[in-house]
């Protein structure tokens, strides 16, 4: 179990790197809203599914007892990770591919900072020289593509993503801290499926009685809509679950390896050209998700 959270973080990782892919795909034929509602509208009976196979295949005594802090945070968590995504899909607008997804990983030096600041983690130097590292590296992503067409606004959605990101994946982790009665494992489970629900039906809600258009275009790209939730019912199951297990920061930086995934994708799956300063880049977000581990 000591190493899980490093199997589940490389999984949350390659599979976040195909939804957003896929959400790329998405927001060419339907609106912001859409494209994040298409995160949650399937991954729902998917982890309701989860949970129970969970609990069948490996049985609990304990009772669940959610407490008030725990329904706060994940009303929080819901809310940011649905601004997080909306503002995910607004910089696949503003820059390429690539860049879009590095600038939101601002998320793991700013889920850091807050964490130490707010929440009373705790990072070794070590894990701290990685964290930085790790953005540095994402620095040297964005900047390998010269920063074509980068503004102010790119700027400030970058970090406004991140930013959302980051206080929903400090928010999970204190979430699932809350119920201390569980494994770890079904911590996670019950958080995953307490989150999504909220942001499932709530956006549902909203969409039916402002947008109905946007639930029709939906229809329409079903298939794709479809590929977008299973792949973040994936991710987010082992962003939890890894979260779980492990401080957040620590977590993000070694889930910068999804930059990896993401330029491959970028470069095969879109055709974009990738720069020599991302070799540089990749190397470094390497060298970061080694550093952590170790720390």
């Amino acid at each position: 179990m000591a190493f899980s959270w490093i199997l589940f973080t490389l999984m949350a990782a390659f599979m976040q790197a195909w939804r957003n892919a896929f959400q790329k795909q998405l927001s060419t034929t339907v609106d912001v809203w859409g494209v994040t509602l298409a995160r949650f509208i399937f991954a729902l009976p998917f982890a309701l599914i989860y949970l129970s196979s969970l609990y069948h295949f490996s049985p609990v005594t304990a009772t669940v007892q959610f407490t008030t802090k725990y329904w706060v945070y994940i009303f929080i968590a819901g809310i940011s990770q649905i601004l997080a995504t909306a503002l995910m899909v607004q910089l696949f607008k503003q820059k390429n591919y690539a860049i879009g997804v590095g600038l939101a990983k601002s998320e793991a030096i700013l889920a850091a900072i807050i964490g130490v600041a707010f929440l009373s983690d705790h990072l070794s130097w070590l894990a701290w020289f990685g964290v930085l590292l790790g953005g540095f590296a994402v620095f040297l992503l964005s900047r390998g593509h010269g920063f074509t067409g980068f503004s102010p606004k790119t700027l400030m959605i970058g970090i406004g993503s991140g930013l959302c990101f980051a206080i929903t994946s400090l928010l999970v982790r204190e979430a699932s801290l809350e119920l201390t009665m569980l494994p770890t494992i079904h911590r996670a489970a019950w958080v995953l499926l307490s989150v999504i629900g909220f942001q499932c039906l709530s956006m549902l809600l909203y969409l039916s009685l402002f947008r109905r258009q946007t639930l029709l275009a939906m229809w329409q790209c079903l298939g794709l809509t479809f590929k977008v939730s299973v792949c973040s019912f994936m991710a987010s199951l082992g962003w939890f679950t890894a979260m779980s297990m492990m401080s957040v920061p620590v977590v993000k930086t070694l889930g910068q390896i999804e930059i990896l995934f993401s330029l491959l994708i970028s470069a095969y799956f879109f055709k974009e050209k990738l720069a020599k300063a991302e070799h540089w880049g990749l190397a470094l977000v390497v060298i970061a998700a080694i550093l952590v581990i170790w720390a």
